[in-house]
């Protein structure tokens, strides 16, 4: 990645004067970016695209300078937690380089820069990502069952996995382990999983499976409540709420005979949008207000424009007028379109 110069970096400063911080009209202050970097992933989980996944073009992806530039012009805008996404974030060309220059800007307006991602490349990259600044990653993992993980990803890539999740441990890195809580595939074992990551020093986060992109199973058969998973753990664990918060949707829980904490991301049992502080930029750099609503904001016209310095801070301006109050998620009837025809690779984790 070629060195970024201030010339480059005036060209998205909205003006001379301290830009505004991001409020949006329910008076929320924007202050977490999440970024996709790449559409793209090594695996084909069931619950997140099809086998046959049609990627996009790479002409309409964000070269690693815009995302810097991108990145660079919400932390001027108060943004002070970036979380690098996917598709599958270490699968891209000179990665490090965007980890290298955003970890620069630490202490320097961002406060924090972390990354999401499916391990199977992290044993290569941990070192790498400690010495950036990153502090802190986190992993999905819905099993640890080798025979479940290739039917889930299509792809016999556990010990890759486990591998890269060792590296991350060894080089210093903080292990958050997300499992996505599937009805009939690995509900009986979601506490075994949490008492292995907990045994390993790894917080744990279940998610509810959520209704984006068209995929070859029923959505319905996949969804299990999180209110039913803490019943059952209440039967054999001590539960203790805990207002812990990583800036980001869970809810934490801590497990006395564990010794760890729990996440729990609801968006359907238990609605979290009230103190929402995120927004989600994709790969091609649309902006999404939401994870759950189709309003958009085109930043990659703004960056590529002949006045990118108005141009990014009017896009700005307008994404903050159409976030909306709350995502609309439900689970409907069988065979129902999704929730959003996009896929969670396309929009970002």
């Amino acid at each position: 990645m070629t060195e970024v110069t201030p010339r480059t970096r005036d060209r998205i400063m909205v003006d001379d004067h301290q830009p505004m911080p991001l409020v949006d009209t329910f008076q929320r202050r924007i202050t977490y970016l999440r970024l996709s970097v790449t559409d793209r992933c090594d695996l084909r989980c069931t619950y997140c695209m099809p086998e046959r996944m049609t990627f996009l073009p790479k002409r309409e992806v964000l070269t690693l300078e815009e995302l810097y530039e991108l990145a660079s012009g919400f932390i001027d805008r108060g943004v002070s937690k970036i979380r690098i996404t996917g598709g599958e974030p270490l699968v891209r060309r000179d990665i490090m380089d965007l980890f290298s220059a955003l970890g620069r800007r630490l202490g320097h307006g961002l406060k924090e820069l972390t990354l999401t991602t499916n391990a199977t490349q992290l044993a290569a990259h941990a070192d790498s990502l400690a010495k950036a600044g990153v502090r802190r990653v986190n992993v999905s993992l819905d099993t640890l069952d080798r025979a479940r993980f290739a039917e889930l990803t299509r792809r016999d890539a556990l010990p890759q996995v486990l591998e890269g999740i060792a590296a991350a441990k060894d080089a210093g890195l903080k292990v958050k382990l997300n499992a996505v809580a599937l009805k009939g595939v690995n509900e009986e074992e979601l506490p075994d999983l949490i008492a292995w990551g907990h045994s390993q020093g790894h917080d744990v986060t279940l998610i509810e499976v959520m209704p984006l992109g068209d995929v070859e199973e029923e959505r319905l058969d996949q969804y299990l409540p999180l209110d039913d998973v803490r019943a059952r753990l209440e039967q054999r664990w001590t539960l203790t709420d805990n207002d812990a918060s990583t800036g980001g949707p869970a809810r934490y829980i801590d497990i006395a005979e564990t010794g760890g904490r729990l996440g729990l991301i609801t968006p359907h049992t238990s609605n979290f949008c009230a103190g929402c502080n995120r927004l989600r930029v994709t790969a091609t750099g649309q902006l999404y207000p939401c994870l759950g609503g189709a309003e958009q904001v085109d930043l990659r016209a703004a960056l590529r424009s002949d006045a990118p310095q108005r141009e990014l801070a009017k896009a700005l301006e307008e994404a903050m007028t159409i976030k909306p109050e709350r995502h609309h998620f439900r689970m409907g009837e069988r065979g129902a379109d999704p929730a959003l025809a996009r896929h969670m690779s396309m929009t970002g984790g």
